[in-house]
């Protein structure tokens, strides 16, 4: 039980270091004020920042997700508890409501990624969400971005449920996925109608 809620700490505080914000500071690139939506994640530091500053945001949030969710496992011989699920969500939330940042944070994308990967070699989580994000990219083309990451959020949780995934990943996932759609919903990015166009379409 004390380690679930030191990981639980552990993982919520790792997901309130927000990196594009530091990558900013260190790259003396102003993300927050050229961004719409001023959001301080991966996307808008690649975008506002330049190709470092979004690397070293990239490679923070999904370090600050597959720490946490690693270690706990490997104290716990690789085996799923039932506690798994709230340190698979808890960096999200840490990146979302960061206690480090007066509770306003980012999307919680990359580390949703990176929780996802400290359940290595466990793949199908990542992978779903991979694959939905490709798939309602590519394939079935869905614009807004709002609109594409709600979809391949959705999606992946079918894709999860129909492959069998360990409960504990299941409702740490829908944790995840609920914490992020609401926090879609709340920001302040523009929220374009839904266009949706096919492949084959063009």
């Amino acid at each position: 039980m004390l380690n679930l809620l030191l990981f639980t700490l552990f993982g919520y505080l790792s997901g309130s270091i927000l990196f594009a914000n530091i990558a900013a500071s260190l790259y003396k690139k102003e993300i927050l004020i050229c961004s719409c939506d001023n959001n301080p994640g991966t996307a808008n530091a690649f975008l506002y920042g330049g190709f470092w500053c979004g690397l070293t945001t990239l490679i923070g949030d999904l370090l600050k997700g597959f720490v946490p969710v690693s270690l706990y496992l490997r104290i716990t011989n690789g085996i799923y508890t039932p506690g798994l699920f709230i340190i698979l969500s808890a960096p999200v939330i840490g990146h979302i409501l960061p206690v480090f940042f007066h509770f306003k944070g980012g999307k919680g994308i990359a580390t949703t990624f990176g929780s996802l990967l400290g359940i290595f070699p466990y793949m199908k989580p990542v992978l779903s969400l991979a694959f939905s994000f490709i798939f309602f990219s590519v394939i079935i083309q869905i614009t807004s971005h709002f609109y594409r990451t709600i979809a391949a959020y959705i999606s992946a949780m079918i894709l999860m449920l129909i492959t069998h995934t360990p409960l504990p990943v299941i409702a740490g996932y829908f944790i995840i996925l609920t914490s992020v759609i609401l926090k879609l919903i709340n920001s302040n990015e523009e929220k374009e109608r839904c266009r949706i166009r096919l492949l084959w379409m063009h």
